[in-house]
């Protein structure tokens, strides 16, 4: 199958592309290189003619141009300007990102013929603020984000319902709870683990903005690639959440994190941030019914093979 990966330098993206590659897929992968990282497809850029990457930034109508010569059969839509706090900054620039570049991509899709457009929603923003009783949401939950990323994220789906009605054009979104893993970025403002991860390492007191009793559901990156993978062929038109449905506080985290680290410091409390949720956690019933998807890799788990990451990352430097 041939398949089109946007963001697919990223950590998402590019642990996607390495298993659709071993999968023995043909993929492209589109990113603009603004916070992916060409290290991340090493192994990528080895398969020969399997593999192709195009730096384009798909606020640019080249990249509908690009998606409609190499006519992939799926189209998977993870480049997005992810932060919530940069959305609330600048709203006009997540959403030049995230709804008109997602429109020339889903353009792309339509004039290439694709048969299936995959969206990387999120899970942690579209529903809003829920109410603690509610926990873990469904995808049944009401949807009134309350930040400009969450917005742009559920105008998407919105686009994607309204291309297939038109257009036939199939389409699945995957709502990903908080995802975490090897590769990401622990230099940036958003992914607490890899950030935690860095800081311990290299010995700096870690930053928990609020009280730390805000709670996330951390899911790992191989899961959630699974469930891309699983959804390149099920699930169309409909809606998945893609989480562990576990509510697991910062604190929580951090205190786990600085033991797998041998680290015995506190760390350090800032003023919270504008426009983050106070609860979330996702209920993947949904999923394990129509992907035969679920998490199955634990927090301790993940979190230790992002500081073995990251530790291998300062022993090779």
């Amino acid at each position: 199958m041939k398949v089109l990966v946007t963001g697919g330098a990223g950590f998402i993206g590019s642990t996607l592309v390495d298993r659709l590659l071993a999968e023995d897929h043909q993929v492209d992968v589109v990113d603009d290189l603004s916070s992916g990282n060409l290290g991340n497809l090493a192994d990528a850029r080895s398969a020969g003619g399997q593999f192709n990457f195009h730096q384009i930034d798909i606020r640019h109508a080249e990249v509908s141009e690009l998606i409609e010569r190499r006519k992939p059969d799926v189209v998977v839509h993870l480049a997005a300007q992810a932060d919530v706090r940069v959305s609330v900054q600048n709203p006009v620039l997540d959403a030049s990102i995230n709804i008109i570049g997602a429109l020339n991509v889903l353009e792309g899709a339509r004039r290439a013929g694709s048969s299936k457009v995959l969206f990387a929603s999120s899970g942690g923003t579209i529903y809003g603020e829920p109410e603690a009783s509610a926990l873990p949401i469904n995808e049944g939950h009401s949807r009134h984000p309350v930040s400009p990323y969450g917005v742009s994220k559920k105008a998407f789906t919105d686009y994607l319902h309204a291309y297939r009605e038109l257009y036939q054009l199939e389409y699945t979104s995957l709502a990903l709870a908080n995802v975490y893993g090897p590769r990401q970025d622990p230099h940036g403002e958003a992914g607490v683990v890899s950030i935690f991860a860095g800081k311990l390492l290299d010995g700096e007191q870690c930053v928990i903005f609020g009280t730390g009793e805000q709670t996330r559901d951390f899911v790992f990156v191989d899961d959630v690639v699974d469930a891309f993978v699983r959804a390149m062929t099920r699930g169309g038109g409909l809606l998945f959440n893609i989480g562990t449905g576990v509510e697991i506080t910062v604190n929580e985290l951090y205190t786990s994190m600085a033991k797998a680290a041998g680290v015995a410091a506190p760390a350090e409390h800032a003023p919270a941030r504008v426009g983050e949720l106070d609860r979330i956690a996702l209920d993947a019933g949904r999923a394990k019914i129509h992907l035969g998807w679920e998490a199955w890799t634990s927090i301790d788990d993940g979190t230790k093979a992002v500081i073995d990451w990251a530790a291998t990352g300062r022993t090779s430097a």
